[in-house]
C-alpha cells in the first residue's frame, strides 16, 4: 500500500480542512519538507494546501516567511517567537487562512547546553489566534523530524477539531 492509510494524521486534517473550506501553507526549517510531503500524500490535498517553504537557513527565515532579524539575533532560530512569526510569515505570503510551521534542532549535531538536540518549537496561525508548543525530542535526527511532522499535524488536528475555543 502506498501513501498514508485512514487512520493518519494528514488524512483527518484533510477531510477537516475540506470540510472547513479553509486553507493552508506551511514553512518548515527541521523537517525539510517532511510536513509538506505528508500532506501532499493525500489525493486531493491541493482542494486546501497552497504550498510550503523550506526555510532551512536564517536568510530565507527573514526573506521569504518574513522572520524579523532582531527575533533571529536576539532568540535564535529555534524559538517560540521565530516559529509563531514562521506561521504568519507564512500563511501572509501564500494567502491562506492557516499557516503552520516547524523549527528545531534534528541533530545530531547542533545542540547546545540551552538549545539541546531535540528541541523543536510547531507554531500555528490562523485568523483567530496563534498557538506555539514546545517539544523536547530524544531520538536520532530521522524520528526528531518525524514526531516534529507529528507534532505539526497534530497542533492543526486539534485547531481544526475545536479544541482551542
Amino acid at each position: 500500500m502506498y501513501g498514508p492509510d485512514a487512520s493518519a494524521l494528514e488524512v483527518s486534517v484533510g477531510l477537516l480542512l475540506k470540510r472547513s473550506g479553509l486553507t493552508l501553507a506551511v514553512a518548515e526549517s527541521c523537517t525539510g519538507g517532511l510536513v509538506s510531503h505528508r500532506i501532499t500524500d493525500v489525493p486531493g490535498s491541493s482542494e486546501y494546501f497552497r504550498g510550503g517553504v523550506v526555510a532551512y537557513a536564517d536568510e530565507v527565515k527573514a526573506a521569504i516567511v518574513h522572520v524579523r532579524y532582531g527575533t533571529l539575533c536576539q532568540f535564535g532560530a529555534v524559538s517560540e517567537l521565530t516559529a509563531r512569526e514562521m506561521a504568519s510569515g507564512v500563511r501572509e505570503i501564500l494567502s491562506t487562512e492557516i499557516g503552520l510551521s516547524v523549527t528545531g534542532v534534528a541533530g545530531p549535531g547542533g545542540g547546545t547546553a540551552e538549545k539541546p538536540v531535540g528541541l523543536v518549537y510547531v507554531a500555528l496561525a490562523a485568523p483567530d489566534g496563534s498557538w506555539v508548543e514546545r517539544h523536547l525530542w530524544n531520538g536520532d535526527r530521522w524520528e526528531n523530524k518525524a514526531r516534529s511532522a507529528d507534532a505539526a499535524l497534530d497542533l492543526l488536528h486539534r485547531y481544526l477539531i475545536g479544541s482551542f475555543s
